[in-house]
Parts: structure tokens; C-alpha cells; sequence
């Protein structure tokens, strides 16, 4: 299953991240996954733009700045910032970090919101709403009275709410998922969003009243006395930060049938993505994303990574202690499309020894303290060579392809396993008559190997470019544990 990409200008979002606690590794997943995949359209000359941030609105923020017993505009300061500082520790190249309670985020949402007016009426509402989800459930959901994702009991509200007509764009929504016009990738997540349309769709509550939500989050227009959803607002920011009821000339720059439009999300917010905001776009009149690509979970224990919960691990300390190059590598290479992958400290350093240390940095090393020519060749000498290379980089392009960031970093590795045999086999370090044809041939795998890693490891792909060509220091890679 190949996704066209034919497309020179590409907008891509990952979900914003509430700010009740701090970043735990499953954000370090979703917003790594998403930087590999820019840097990797970059790399092919594409222009992108890139985007995430903070979901600073609903009831779990309020409850959140409660326990710490600090005001809530200091709180969410704070948290964001948490969340922004990723950026360097984390090596993530976004061009846009936007937040929900920014004035820009609020221009937007009443431009929007008087958009879709004629799609928004008031009714009583009696219902189970987790503050986890930040949204009600059905009955029928529920798992002995809890929400099944947060596993904590669901609260019945009844109150007086705005709703948005969603139901009315259902016939509409089906057929532009089914016909891939709204591409929902793995397929089986495309399956899961059909059954949402066939399971008894009902309109969508868009406010909760102000005294439920503690005066905290946007006024709805005309009526101060309810407060907007916090996943409405949350979803038109991806507007925002291109410039949506601000700079009309960069929105449409970035928001139109010319520009491949992604959000990178986790499956447990499916139904908003793939089912909500569309239609939320479909009655405001414009275009829809092209592709959700939708990641599996990283969990500890086989158990969703959750701050409420207690199950979070911070990316900082590990980034901090085994370099932030060798975080990317292990989420890239232990979460599949379809599959979770699972956290454990030994699980870490395994991957850190094998594949880097002993792997990628020895390969390096060994290299790189054999005699080098005096003027590296730019041209493969060994056919063997050159074909390792070719077969591989197909196996590469054709991953990325497929946002298979697992199987591309696979098909690195193998490089990586074929220059270690070839040197081993041909022995150059003996000095043998072909001994500096084999140097110069692993010099441009290796120049290869460090290209291709350029998306995933780019401090460690500068490293080894800088070390082949003589302008860093030879260092380790990756130090092997103590």
C-alpha cells in the first residue's frame, strides 16, 4: 500500500498535547514519527510546514492547576512551555507551535464558529462525560461505568448546550472515506471510523457551561454563559497556526487543494480526526485533509502510557542521559504501523548496545581507523557495493512511502550488516592489494547510511558526514555502557 505523494507542498499537524501534566514518551513518539517524516520530504526537496502545541482549554486543565494550587494562566504558561522545549531537546524541527488559549487561537475560533452558524442550535443535554476524553460517552460505552480509556468513573452532566448539526454531513463524510478522499492510514483504521458513521451518530455538543468549566476556556459567541468545547477549539488550531482569521494569504498558502494536508494523531483520538473535524470542515466550506495517519501506542507494561494514571516515563531524562538521537531511534524502531511497541529499560538499553553502540558507532569507528585515502573516490569501485546500496535505498524510499519508519530504519541496518561482513571478508586493514578499493567502497556506504539516518538520527547522520570528511573530530558514537 503506497500513498501517492506527488505533491510539492505538504502541511503536517500532530495532535496538540493537553497540559494537565508533563510530556511523557508517548507525545516524544507521535511528535518524532512526525519530524522523521518531514525531514525525509525536505530531504526530497519538498516544502513543508510543520505544526504542534497545546491544547490549553477544559476541565482537566482547571483540576490540574487546582492540585498544584497555582492561577491557571501561570499553569498553562508553565506546562506549555514544557511542551515547547522539546523542540531542541528532542531534535524536532516544527515552524509552528500554537496554543489553544492564545488570542490568535480565539480570532479563529468565532470566524469559524460564525462559518458553521447556520449548523449550530441549543438543546438540553443528559449525558456521561469523562474529563479525561474531555467528551461524553454513550452508555453502551462504557465499561462498568468507566470510561475504557481512562478507566475512571464518568460523570452525568445534564445541562443546556450548543450543538452542531454533525449527523447532516454524514451520507457525505462516508462516501469521501470510502472512496480515500479522505485517506485514513493503516486501513484498518479506516474500517474503525466507517463503523463510527454506522453506529448511531448523533449531533455533536459544542459548549459546556461556564460555571461546569470554571470560567476557564473560550466564551462561546453571544453567550458568556457557555464555554467552548475544548476539542472544537482544539481542532480548528490546526487553522490557526497557519494563519486562519489572521494572515488570509498564508492560510490559503497552506490550507488548499494544492497542499497535501496530514495529521499525525494516536488511534485513541480517531473519532475526532477522522469523523469531527471533517464534517466541522465540510460545513464551513473548506477543503479537508488529505491523509490521518493514525500511530500505535507506546506502552510500559503493556498499558497505555498515562499521566492520569501514572504510566508516564519523561523523554527529557532519557534523551538527557543516552542523547536524544538514541530516544529517536528506539521509539522509530520499536513502534510499528499496526502493532504497540512496548517500553522497558532493559528493552532500551538492549536496542542502545546492539543496534547503536555495537551496531551503527562500531561500524564508524572501525572504519574510520583504517588508512584513509587522500582523496576519498565519489564513485562505487565494487559492483557488490554498489548493488547493497541500491537494493536497500529501494526498500528505504518505498517504507517512507508507506510512513513505515520501521521498515526503512531495517533496511538501514541491513547496510549497516553488510559493510561489517565486507570487512570482515576482505580484511583491509592487512593491507592487501584491493584493501584501499574496499575503504573507499564502505566510505560511500557509509556516506549512504548516514544520508538515509538523516531524518532519524540527524545529529548522529552530521556526525559521520563531519567525520568522513575530516571536519569533526573522530569521537564515538554511541559509548558503550559502563
Amino acid at each position: 500500500m503506497l500513498i501517492a505523494m506527488e505533491k510539492n507542498r505538504y502541511y503536517l499537524s500532530t495532535a496538540i498535547d493537553y497540559i494537565n501534566a508533563a510530556p511523557h514518551l508517548g507525545h516524544a513518539l507521535e511528535k518524532i514519527q512526525a519530524d522523521t517524516w518531514v525531514r525525509y520530504q525536505k530531504a526530497q526537496g519538498k516544502e513543508v510546514f510543520f505544526v504542534t502545541g497545546t491544547d490549553e482549554n477544559g476541565l482537566k486543565i482547571v483540576q490540574a492547576a487546582e492540585k498544584e494550587k497555582k492561577p491557571l494562566s501561570q499553569f498553562v504558561a508553565a506546562k506549555s512551555k514544557e511542551f515547547q522545549q522539546l523542540q531542541k531537546k528532542l531534535h524536532l524541527s516544527f515552524d509552528s507551535f500554537v496554543r489553544t488559549s492564545q488570542p490568535e487561537n480565539e480570532e479563529a475560533v468565532k470566524k469559524f464558529w460564525k462559518k458553521i452558524k447556520a449548523d449550530i442550535y441549543q438543546k438540553k443535554y443528559r449525558g456521561f462525560y469523562c474529563v479525561g476524553c474531555e467528551a461524553f460517552l454513550k452508555e453502551a460505552e462504557l465499561v462498568d461505568g468507566c470510561c475504557p480509556v481512562h478507566q475512571t468513573k464518568s460523570q452525568l452532566v445534564e445541562e443546556k448546550n450548543y450543538f452542531f448539526r454533525l449527523t447532516k454531513y454524514k451520507k457525505q463524510l462516508k462516501k469521501l472515506i470510502k472512496e480515500d478522499e479522505l485517506k485514513i492510514i493503516p486501513s484498518s483504521y479506516k474500517n474503525q471510523a466507517l463503523a463510527f458513521l454506522d453506529e448511531g451518530l448523533e449531533d455533536m455538543c459544542i459548549s459546556r457551561s461556564a460555571e461546569r468549566s470554571h470560567g476557564w476556556g473560550l466564551d462561546v459567541p453571544g453567550d458568556s454563559s457557555q464555554k467552548i468545547w475544548c476539542w472544537f477549539d482544539a481542532l480548528i488550531s490546526y487553522l490557526t497556526a497557519i494563519g486562519y482569521g489572521q494572515d488570509d494569504r498564508r492560510f490559503r498558502y497552506w490550507w488548499n487543494q494544492e497542499s497535501e494536508k496530514i495529521h499525525f494523531i494516536g488511534k485513541d483520538i480517531l473519532k475526532f480526526h477522522a469523523i469531527y473535524w471533517p464534517t466541522m470542515l465540510i460545513a464551513a466550506g473548506l477543503p479537508l485533509p488529505n491523509i490521518i495517519y493514525v500511530h500505535s501506542y507506546l506502552t510500559i507494561n503493556n498499558q497505555k502510557m498515562s499521566k492520569s494514571r501514572g504510566l508516564s516515563i519523561s523523554p527529557e531524562s532519557l534523551a538527557g542521559k543516552y542523547s536524544a538521537d538514541a530516544l529517536r531511534y528506539f521509539l522509530l524502531r520499536e513502534v510499528s504501523l499496526n502493532k504497540d511497541g512496548d517500553f522497558s529499560a532493559e528493552r532500551f538499553k538492549e536496542r542502545y548496545q546492539d543496534d547503536l553502540a555495537n551496531g551503527l558507532g562500531n561500524l564508524t569507528a572501525r572504519l574510520l581507523a583504517l588508512p584513509q585515502p587522500k582523496k576519498p573516490g565519489s564513485e562505487f569501485i565494487n559492483l557488490e557495493a554498489e548493488e547493497a546500496v541500491g537494493e536497500e535505498e529501494k526498500k528505504y524510499h518505498q517504507a517512507m512511502a508507506k510512513f513505515n519508519f520501521r521498515q526503512a530504519l531495517t533496511a538501514i541496518w541491513e547496510l549497516i550488516a553488510f559493510c561489517d561482513q565486507y570487512l570482515d571478508r576482505e580484511e583491509p586493514w592487512k593491507e592487501k592489494e584491493n584493501s584501499g578499493e574496499v575503504i573507499s567502497d564502505i566510505r560511500l556506504v557509509l556516506g549512504k547510511i548516514g544520508e538515509f539516518l538523516s531524518p532519524f538520527l540527524p545529529e548522529t547522520a552530521e556526525e559521520i558526514k563531519g567525520q568522513l570528511t575530516g571536519e569533526k573530530k573522530k569521537t564515538i558514537l554511541f559509548p558503550k555502557f559502563r
